[in-house]
């Protein structure tokens, strides 16, 4: 078992299940949606994109890609959070939730081709 491997999928699986976690529930219920979560799949999705670096293969490109994307609409959901809530001071609304919610969907999307991505990769090396 190859360890480098192990630590690569657990990631970007982990940054997948982190995103979902934040991502379901009513999209404008604050109360669904905590941001120490949020802070949670930023911080495992950067993992992933640092780990991601160095692979020279086409398959490796997309899968930087794919954690860019997550990385960057992870990174605009916790901006909007953080310029309402300590920024503009202002009480969290369904609409900002939302926001928020839906940029974490489209990090969620980008995490789901990554795996898929894993799982294509896997199925191919083992044959």
């Amino acid at each position: 078992m190859n360890l480098e491997k192990v630590v690569f999928g657990f990631f970007i699986i982990l940054a997948c299940t982190l995103n979902f976690g934040f991502f379901i529930g009513d999209i404008g219920r604050i109360e669904f949606h905590h941001p120490a979560e949020l802070f949670a799949a930023v911080v495992v999705n950067l993992v992933a994109l640092v780990l991601k670096f160095g692979d020279r293969t086409h398959i490796g490109a997309t899968h930087l890609a794919t954690s860019l994307a997550a990385c960057l609409q992870l990174f605009a959901a916790a901006f909007v959070w953080t310029w309402s809530a300590h920024v503009a001071q202002e009480p969290m609304t369904p609409s900002t939730m939302s926001t928020i919610v839906s940029l974490s969907g489209g990090a969620l999307l980008a995490n789901l081709i990554s795996v898929t991505l894993l799982i294509g990769e896997t199925l191919r090396a083992s044959r």
